[in-house]
């Protein structure tokens, strides 16, 4: 049992830890990814996200904003279809009805600044359902 302890904590030592700003570094440029629609970029994006600190979307979505918008709430504002309806289908409902950094969620800021009747707007209504 000793050795196994022991092993466990010299494999530990050897393996790097992550640091935020790796992962903001990685992430700068998601904001222009959206608001240029290219979603094989962001796919891209995301994986080496996924690989590199096994992040997914989820996971950092709160920590990222664009011109202080979420990355959904910033797709709408661009009509950038193809990246929202993405990033829609690869999060959890859970993290869809989040309430965002104002308090508010993703549907009701749509409802309320008239994008729910978008592409982006129907697809996350469809998925919430």
């Amino acid at each position: 049992m000793k050795k196994l302890i022991t092993l466990a904590a010299i494999s530990c030592a050897f393996i790097a830890p992550v640091s935020l700003a790796d992962v903001a570094d990685d992430l700068k440029n998601i904001c222009t990814i959206v608001k240029n629609n290219d979603k094989g970029e962001l796919r891209k994006k995301m994986r080496s996200v996924r690989k590199d600190y096994n992040l997914r979307l989820g996971d950092f979505y709160t920590g990222v904003t664009c011109g202080g918008s979420s990355l959904i709430r910033y797709s709408m504002q661009n009509e950038s279809v193809d990246v929202g309806t993405y990033m829609i289908k690869k999060m959890s409902k859970g993290d869809l009805t989040a309430a965002e950094a104002d308090g508010i969620s993703v549907k009701q800021w749509a409802e309320t600044n008239g994008y729910i009747e978008t592409a982006i707007g129907k697809e996350l209504i469809d998925r919430l359902n």
